[in-house]
């Protein structure tokens, strides 16, 4: 197996099953990734109290990104294979803080993964 940058990273905040550290190629100031400690593929890959792990990041992160940066909202997502735009193929979740002014029309959120279908 060829070796992943996840599988050894600097933890922002971590519990016993996953940790979170700053994305290296951030879509916005803030921008978290949440990381099982067991290198699986995908979400669906995990087992159950990883899943609990990951999410109960997520909402310790939301709590420090909220002190921190302030945003107005927040996306969250799960890119799992290639055809959903995973890149790197241990599981993690994407935290993304957003501001109000950051695109001229955000409706639509994480429709905007197929462009043509953002808008309805």
């Amino acid at each position: 197996m060829m070796s992943c940058i996840f599988c050894d990273g600097d933890a922002y905040i971590e519990n016993e099953l996953a940790y979170a550290r700053f994305d290296r190629y951030p879509v916005s100031e803030g921008h978290v990734l949440i990381i099982p400690k067991r290198h699986r593929k995908n979400w669906f890959d995990l087992k159950e109290a990883e899943q609990h792990a990951v999410v109960e990041l997520i909402s310790q992160v939301k709590v420090l990104l909220d002190k921190k940066y302030r945003p107005d909202g927040y996306n969250i997502g799960i890119n799992c294979d290639a055809a959903a735009g995973q890149t790197i193929e241990h599981a993690h979740v994407h935290v993304i803080p957003r501001y109000l002014g950051d695109m001229d029309d955000p409706r639509g959120g994480v429709r905007g993964v197929i462009p043509s279908k953002q808008k309805y």
